[in-house]
């Protein structure tokens, strides 16, 4: 039985939209990375689409829509690298209102128990995970609804790093 051959058009377009890494491509259509790299050289595809796939991620989470230049095949990858990507700042933003919500469960027991000498220092760790994870939960949503947004830098990088962070403290 042949090996099933990757699908260049899809490769292509991913590798254009510049969203996910090489890697993160690779893996995405199961085939191997340095493959990946020796094709774009060879076809000169460029990963030119990256800062429009990003605005219009923004657009799309703010609901605000404009009109630019682009080619038909460029305004087709932008457009499904976005909805790629505004569907994970969605789902991030799902997630983080769970963790709200353990968050404050969390401080409503807390705020119900006598500390004792007996019980102060499991009070104590339970104090600082509580405030420590209402930091994270707070710092993610800001984030996930671009309430500190920053010229550089990758919000989705970070948001995504955040709720790594949270699920081991879990």
């Amino acid at each position: 039985m042949a090996a099933k051959q990757p699908d260049w058009e899809a490769i292509e377009r991913a590798y254009r939209a510049g969203a996910l890494s090489l890697r993160g491509i690779a893996d995405k259509y199961d085939t191997n990375e340095g493959t990946i790299r020796s094709r774009a050289k060879k076809n000169g595809w460029l990963r030119d689409l990256t800062a429009q796939v990003r605005t219009a991620t923004k657009e799309k989470l703010s609901r605000n829509t404009s009109r630019t230049d682009f080619t038909r095949e460029d305004e087709q990858i932008i457009d499904e690298a976005s909805d790629e990507a505004a569907s994970i700042v969605l789902a991030h933003r799902a997630d983080l209102g769970q963790w709200r919500d353990i968050s404050s469960k969390l401080r409503l027991a807390l705020s119900g128990i006598a500390v004792t000498e007996d019980n102060l220092g499991d009070f104590s760790r339970a104090l600082n995970a509580g405030v420590d994870a209402q930091l994270k939960v707070i710092k993610g949503e800001r984030q996930a609804y671009n309430m500190d947004a920053d010229a550089g830098g990758s919000d989705s990088d970070e948001l995504s790093k955040l709720m790594d962070d949270l699920s081991k403290e879990a």
